[in-house]
């Protein structure tokens, strides 16, 4: 398999700067009426081809149930979700489960790999599943950008955290997904590893024009990102243009004193 150029094996030939994933007036609750908890309160949101958000907020904010909606992982209560020009709700389960597998990657804190396969055959799953065949040299630029072409034939117990984490980063680009949502990808990982991972994330924005949704709790993290959505209360209180660590940690202390002083 010939290694081919990051140019020629962008995410998806769509246009830049257009939504890949937008949700309008989306709002998740749970619970009885005697008891009903509201984890989205009516959030609007876009987010751009081929840029890398962070989604933060404190314990309960709704940045998680947010990335699952938005993924068609979660139906919303009420409200609307876009992947490019499809909307979801309109879409059986049979045919969002189609666009799940087909449109979108998604990598996880715990990184969810079959330990009886070898890293190759968990790269190739989702693919193999769904019963098409991927392109060889794809596979083999997305082998040598994670990393891994000498590890192909072993299997996750015999790799370390940030190479487990980099198979399961392969997996979801194998299908050339037009977004890949990530939650909390670093959240196992050690300070050092955690960077690897995280720059291997932004140079596939960079490179490739993958479009990434990221939820983390780390400010650190979330500096990798082009955007930092801010979440409390299930609403959206800041949009933060490449912020920066110090400032994103700012923000949200200032967040969590205000909520201390409505409690007071």
């Amino acid at each position: 398999m010939s290694v081919q150029s990051g140019q020629q094996y962008a995410a998806r030939s769509v246009p830049l700067g257009t939504p890949a994933v937008r949700v309008e007036g989306l709002t998740r609750t749970y619970g009885t009426d005697r008891r009903r908890i509201t984890a989205l309160a009516g959030v609007d949101a876009a987010f751009l081809r081929g840029t890398f958000t962070a989604v933060m907020g404190p314990s309960g904010s709704g940045k998680s149930t947010l990335l699952q909606t938005a993924a068609g992982l979660d139906r919303p209560t009420s409200g609307r979700v876009w992947i490019g020009d499809t909307e979801l709700s309109g879409l059986s389960e049979t045919r969002l489960t189609v666009l799940r597998r087909d449109r979108i990657g998604f990598v996880f804190q715990a990184f969810n790999l079959i330990g009886a396969l070898t890293v190759e055959e968990n790269i190739l799953l989702p693919a193999r599943l769904a019963g098409i065949r991927i392109d060889s040299g794809w596979l083999a630029h997305v082998v040598e950008r994670v990393d891994l072409a000498e590890r192909l034939a072993h299997r996750p117990a015999e790799l370390s955290g940030g190479q487990q984490q980099r198979v399961a980063i392969a997996r979801a680009l194998a299908m050339r997904p037009e977004v890949i949502f990530a939650d909390e990808p670093t959240g196992a990982l050690d300070t050092q590893t955690a960077a690897e991972v995280l720059g291997l994330l932004r140079s596939l924005v960079d490179e490739h024009g993958q479009t990434l949704v990221m939820v983390t709790h780390d400010p650190v993290a979330a500096s990798y990102a082009d955007r930092v959505v801010v979440l409390a209360d299930g609403r959206i209180v800041r949009d933060l243009p490449q912020p920066g660590a110090d400032r994103i940690a700012e923000q949200l202390a200032s967040l969590g004193r205000r909520r201390v002083t409505r409690e007071v």
